[in-house]
């Protein structure tokens, strides 16, 4: 596998990877010679879901050997993962990694600390706490509260302060923003503009993708390094693309060339075998006059062969190292069907509708909500503002504890774990149980749209990884026999890379109907045309 590659940014490296290879269980290869190097940069790391983004942050932590090739690390590492559950019972103070410190500091306060207690004290810990934790936007967190009562995102704000207190040389982070709120990404991506060290962050968030330094990419083509952020790595990438593109086709055309030009000398070297065999046959030519005849035949048919066999590897050749700078991957294309929702059809009416929980808290609510024909609607607000509830209440999977809310038109809700999917059914079984006017045949032909093709079609839910439940998700509820005229839509690009990021902007920038979607990602928003924002 080719590695195109630029010289570190770096004047010294925390990490360097030598000639390393890394390979999936069953042997495909994920990327092979691989030499890089990390050091005091943000480096953003991009590619399709099972690139092996992840896998090369796990050798980069030493999670995880080479299968060939060597990692060297000559700095501390600091490493955030996707999800990591509290243990049951564990505090803040412990998931910081601070509670032995803080102990120590308690017993001397309490008069029982030991010798050793005393030499090793650090007097500053809870001030540095306290700055980490207000850089995070978590300032006044009680150090004894238990952490399972965090939210996901407080969580990850959580275990990134942990991180800053220790004070790694570089740092790992695999999709730090996923699950946070806008104002918890703009935290984050705060926290990596003043971080000293280094950074090695896999992320398909475009707007935190804009503060690195440089952008790692690892395809079916190699490893290739762009130098800058987000926006300059787009416009090379997609500028490399057309080019690859226009000399695949002018390598396609001039092998079609070849084949025809070598055609076409066949024909004539026929037709001029023809004729001297006919002249042959009427006897009126000496025997020595046929035998040159015959000789120059032979020698410019030997040419003739010669120069289309050369002909033809030059072209081969040609559109082979064409092809090779084409990634081989299949691209996900997601052809929206016509609603025919009508500009004037009420599709959702919201009047004075709250939702509490059977002990009377109020989640939601009061809220007044009316979208007429094809509205794009974005629903925005802090994690635990509510707005997942108030999408279920759209939905109709909630019934309102108080007001109304009716929908005229079908209504689908694909929520950000893909729910909607039962972990026990193929995907077959679910397209069908989606869209019961549909036959096998349609749940097929719908699936493979959206590249589960085949025996890929009869997997089993459970088995797919979060990229592709939610890509399976969408493909039931974006198809169909009838499809909805209302899609509702909690977080829909959480598990998806940049390039099915980019398909599903493309799907429902197209979508006829109308939309409620809830997104952090402004990039997102902006793609899809929304017209009108609700804030909670």
């Amino acid at each position: 596998m080719p590695i195109s590659q630029s010289p570190s940014l770096s004047p010294s490296a925390y990490a360097t990877l030598d000639k390393v290879a890394a390979r999936t269980p069953d042997g495909s290869i994920l990327f092979d010679n691989l030499s890089l190097t990390f050091g005091p940069e943000r480096t953003g790391i991009v590619g399709r879901n099972g690139a092996g983004k992840s896998t090369l942050l796990r050798l980069l932590s030493g999670a995880l050997t080479p299968a060939e090739g060597a990692v060297t690390r000559v700095g501390s590492i600091g490493v955030l993962d996707q999800r990591h559950d509290p243990a049951p019972g564990e505090t803040v103070a412990a998931m910081l990694g601070v509670a032995d410190d803080l102990s120590v500091i308690d017993r001397i306060l309490a008069g029982e600390g030991s010798e050793t207690d005393l030499e090793v004290a650090d007097w500053t810990l809870e001030a540095r706490i306290g700055e980490v934790l207000d850089q995070v936007g978590l300032a006044g967190l009680s150090l004894e509260r238990h952490a399972d009562g965090l939210s996901g995102g407080e969580q990850t704000r959580l275990r990134l302060a942990g991180l800053l207190l220790r004070q790694p040389d570089l740092l790992l982070l695999d999709e730090p923003t996923n699950h946070l709120d806008v104002d918890a990404r703009r935290l984050v991506a705060s926290v990596l503009e003043r971080w000293q060290g280094g950074a090695v962050v896999v992320s398909h968030d475009r707007e935190l993708l804009r503060r690195m330094d440089r952008i790692v990419e690892i395809s079916s083509l190699g490893v290739e390094i762009f130098g800058g952020g987000y926006d300059p790595y787009a416009e090379r990438k997609a500028e490399a693309r057309l080019a690859a593109e226009r000399d695949l086709a002018d390598a396609e055309k001039g092998a079609t060339r070849s084949a025809s030009e070598a055609q076409r000398r066949a024909e004539a070297k026929s037709r001029r075998d023809s004729a001297g065999r006919r002249k042959a046959a009427k006897g009126d030519m000496p025997k020595i006059l046929l035998g040159a005849r015959a000789e120059r035949a032979e020698n410019s048919g030997a040419r003739d062969r010669v120069l289309a066999s050369r002909q033809a590897e030059e072209a081969q050749t040609t559109l082979e190292a064409a092809q090779a700078r084409i990634e081989r991957v299949r691209a996900l294309s997601i052809p929206m069907p016509p609603t025919g929702l009508s500009a004037g059809r009420t599709v959702l009416d919201v009047r004075d509708a709250e939702w509490a929980t059977p002990e009377g808290r109020r989640i939601v609510g009061p809220i007044s909500l009316k979208i007429a024909g094809p509205e794009r609607i974005a629903v925005t607000g802090p994690n635990g503002a509510g707005k997942s509830t108030l999408l279920h209440l759209f939905a109709g999977d909630l019934a309102p504890t108080a007001g109304t809310v009716e929908r005229p038109v079908r209504a689908v809700l694909l929520d950000q774990e893909a729910a909607i999917l039962n972990p026990d059914e193929t995907l077959v079984e679910a397209w069908r149980r989606l869209n019961p006017e549909g036959t096998a045949n349609d749940a097929h032909a719908a699936l493979a749209r959206f590249l589960f093709r085949n025996t890929s079609a009869h997997r089993k839910v459970g088995e797919l990884s979060g990229g592709e439940r939610l890509r399976a998700a969408l493909a039931c509820v974006m198809t169909g026999v009838n499809p909805a005229q209302l899609l509702i839509l909690d977080e829909p690009t959480n598990h998806l890379d940049l390039d099915s990021v980019a398909a599903v902007e493309a799907a429902l920038a197209a979508y006829d109907g109308a939309l409620v979607v809830v997104s952090h990602d402004p990039d997102f928003i902006d793609a899809i045309g929304i017209e009108r924002v609700v804030a909670m």
